[in-house]
Formats: structure tokens, C-alpha cells, sequence
């Protein structure tokens, strides 16, 4: 997809991977739409994105998001993209995780996306894109993350059959995998320590990976942004 004068919604914009995704994609000479849970965060995301089309958005209200990309398509006409960088953690034993912060890492992890996604597939024309940000651990689910893990791991699994389900539409659908990036992600948890972390991702290849998804990448997309990109068949671009 090219990406100078596409229309891209970028969901979970007030965050550091979703807000540097925004600002490259407008640097690129993309039209941005962003959407947020933080008034502030997302205004100030929106002022630097060249007054971008901005919009609210609660992991707990479903329909508000998918409100959002109809909202945006409306607004331009269509869209081309949508990507979605939203996500919370939470760190502890499974067995000792409550139940109310399952639930919330489920909705803001796996539903929230789902929701936005699932409004944009119908939007979305060929030759567009679709892609979220999950992790590493849905590759290898880590201890003390389970909740997490499995979240991340649901949404993976709608990514990987929705984007067969739109294969013959001509829209691809990206799973991006990035590793533990150099942010204050963790120390945001919903609850628990995070535990002693290796060296982080840098947020600026972090942000690359996931523009090259945007732009080329089908099927899951691993760092480095350079790497070939998996496409639906299992071959590389």
C-alpha cells in the first residue's frame, strides 16, 4: 500500500508506539485519523499530526470504536487503513490474578481491537490494510504474563482468520509481533512488577516495523522491519 495520501486511523494514539506510529505515518504525507482513551495525550498527538481528525475511544465501549472508524470514513469518504496499537499488562501468578483485571486485559487487549477491526474490515477496500500490534507472547507466553498472554493470543487468532476471510476482498492483514520495546509500558500495569527487563526495542525501529506492516505486510510481521515480511502463502515479500 502506498502510504503518501492514504487515509489511516491509528488506534491507541496516545501511547508511545501508537503516537509514533501516527507521527510517522504523517511525515510520510499520510492523511492521519487518531483515537484515544487520554483527552490530552490525543489532542496534543492530533496538533502534531497537522490538526489530524481525532477521536475518543473506551476499551469498555465496543460499539464507541467501532463509532470511531465509521466516524472516520464518513468524515474522508472511506479508508484505507486502520492499525491498532492499544494494549495494558498486568504482572503476577495466574492463580492469584483477579478477576476483574482478566477482564479488563481481555477487553483492552482482545475485544477493543476486535471491535475496531471488525468495524473497518467492512470499510476497508482493496488493496487497504488492517494490522494490530500483539507481542511475542503469543509466540512464547510468559510466566506471571498468563492473562496477558492470552489476550494477546486471542487476538492473534482472529487476526490470522480474518485475514483469510478477506484474502479474496484484496485487504491484508498484519500481526505484528514486536518484542519487549524501550517504553514505560510495563511500569503502566495494571497490577504487579514487572520484572527485571533485557534491553528493550527502540521506540524508532518498534515504529518502522510497524509502518513496513502498514505499507507491505501480511500474516504475522516480526522485527527487524527489514526482515522479509510473512505473507499469507508462508512466503516472504
Amino acid at each position: 500500500m502506498e502510504l503518501t495520501g492514504s487515509r489511516v486511523l491509528v488506534a491507541g494514539a496516545t501511547g508511545e508506539i501508537g503516537s509514533g506510529l501516527a507521527l510517522e505515518l504523517h511525515r510520510r504525507d499520510a492523511r492521519v485519523a487518531v483515537a484515544g482513551r487520554d483527552p490530552d495525550r490525543l489532542a496534543r498527538v492530533a496538533r502534531e499530526c497537522g490538526g489530524a481528525l481525532a477521536f475518543g475511544i473506551d476499551a469498555y465501549r465496543p460499539d464507541g470504536c467501532a463509532a470511531a472508524v465509521r466516524d472516520a470514513a464518513r468524515r474522508w469518504g472511506g479508508l484505507d487503513a486502520v492499525v491498532v496499537c492499544v494494549g495494558v499488562t498486568a504482572f503476577g501468578p495466574a492463580s492469584e490474578m483477579d478477576d476483574a483485571v482478566a477482564e479488563h486485559l481481555l477487553c483492552v487487549n482482545a475485544l477493543a481491537p476486535m471491535a475496531l477491526l471488525r468495524a473497518a474490515a467492512a470499510l476497508v477496500g482493496r488493496g487497504g490494510a488492517l494490522a494490530a500490534v500483539t507481542g511475542v507472547v503469543v509466540d512464547r507466553p510468559m510466566p506471571r504474563m498468563a492473562d496477558y498472554s492470552a489476550a494477546k493470543s486471542a487476538l492473534a487468532a482472529w487476526l490470522d482468520a480474518l485475514r483469510r476471510e478477506l484474502r479474496a476482498a484484496g485487504v491484508r492483514v498484519a500481526d505484528v509481533r514486536l518484542p519487549h520495546v524501550a517504553t514505560a509500558f510495563a511500569d503502566r500495569a495494571v497490577t504487579g512488577t514487572p520484572p527485571r527487563l533485557p534491553p528493550g526495542l527502540e521506540l524508532s525501529d518498534a515504529v518502522r516495523t510497524v509502518t513496513e506492516a502498514l505499507a507491505h505486510g501480511d500474516g504475522v510481521v516480526r522485527y527487524p522491519a527489514g526482515a522479509p515480511v510473512a505473507r499469507a502463502d508462508g512466503t516472504g515479500r
